[in-house]
């Protein structure tokens, strides 16, 4: 059943949006009980093993985890490409865990349209803990943030650029960093890259510096330390109203998100509209107008034809 309401509501198709406002307006009070976690990093930083591990973790402690794996989209069928799931192998026989690969389909910031409204619905069917993994394209990656309660950035040693970690973006916004694989003979190396990640950050973000974690997903070390930070991190937020005016901000900018979406899928319906398009478009790829005139012209059309409905009503 969750499978099939996260299918309605990822649906594109003009009938079924109604019937997905309501089933989200229906289960909105069974919601905001779970914490949701973003898991970003670079492509090989192991993002899929440390869920993977650290979800398996988590429901032998008692919690039931929900994992949504934004997945690459295929150039063929535009769906998920399940890699993510693949590598999460011992979790996603689980029965008190669920998976759910979607695909990016386009969409920026390493998450998928939907990943919002999928949470609502694992949240609704009991998951106490939200596991949102990004599709991992670096920096770029700060979409998720409007999501979640915590974000965790996987981070690597020995990637090749050891400046990498110190660059603005992604780190601006990360609560807790884990530098995996520290293990064998890479153990030296992670404990190098984590002090050098310390000083960085004390120095870009200062006394709101987040900490930094040695784990292995690999061999299961650092991750019980791990959830212990995020869980004092959860009461602390809490304590100090930070945790609840987040998930309000959250909500109005979802709203806000929205509204501009509708607005955008309406213009580019509108008859009028559509017939100009292809005509100011073709003027702009000509030299012959700017883009910020046929813009104004397109948006012109857009407003006349409302006014038009107003008058008369």
């Amino acid at each position: 059943m969750l499978a099939r309401a996260i299918t309605l509501v990822e649906s594109e198709l003009p009938a079924h949006r109604d019937d997905s406002e309501a089933l989200l307006q229906a289960i909105l009070p069974a919601t905001g009980g779970a914490v949701r976690l973003g898991i970003s990093g670079v492509p090989g930083v192991g993002k899929s093993t440390f869920i993977d591990r650290f979800g398996v973790e988590l429901v032998e402690a008692g919690h039931r985890v929900a994992v949504l794996a934004i997945d690459p989209s295929s150039v063929l069928s535009g769906g998920s490409i399940l890699g993510d799931k693949t590598r999460m192998a011992k979790l996603s026989r689980d029965e008190r865990a669920y998976i759910r690969p979607s695909p990016t389909s386009g969409n920026l910031g390493g998450v998928a349209r939907k990943t919002r409204e999928s949470a609502l619905l694992c949240e609704a069917a009991g998951h106490d803990v939200v596991l949102v993994e990004t599709v991992g394209v670096g920096q770029s990656e700060v979409m998720v943030r409007e999501m979640v309660d915590h974000f965790v950035v996987l981070m690597l040693s020995g990637a090749g650029d050891e400046l990498q970690g110190i660059k603005r973006g992604i780190l601006e916004v990360a609560d807790v960093l884990a530098v995996n694989k520290a293990d064998g003979p890479n153990l030296a190396a992670a404990e190098r890259r984590a002090s050098e990640l310390r000083s960085a950050l004390k120095l870009m973000r200062g006394k709101a510096a987040p900490p930094v974690h040695l784990i292995s997903a690999k061999e299961g070390t650092g991750l019980a330390e791990l959830w212990e930070a995020l869980q004092a991190l959860t009461e602390r937020e809490k304590a100090s109203g930070i945790f609840h005016r987040r998930r309000e901000d959250q909500a109005a900018r979802w709203m806000r998100q929205l509204v501009e979406e509708t607005l955008l899928r309406e213009l580019r319906a509108h008859p009028v509209v559509g017939r100009a398009w292809a005509a100011q478009e073709a003027a702009v790829r000509a030299g012959e107008r700017t883009a910020a005139a046929a813009a104004r012209e397109l948006l012109a059309a857009f407003r006349s034809d409302g006014e038009e409905a107003q008058e008369e009503a």
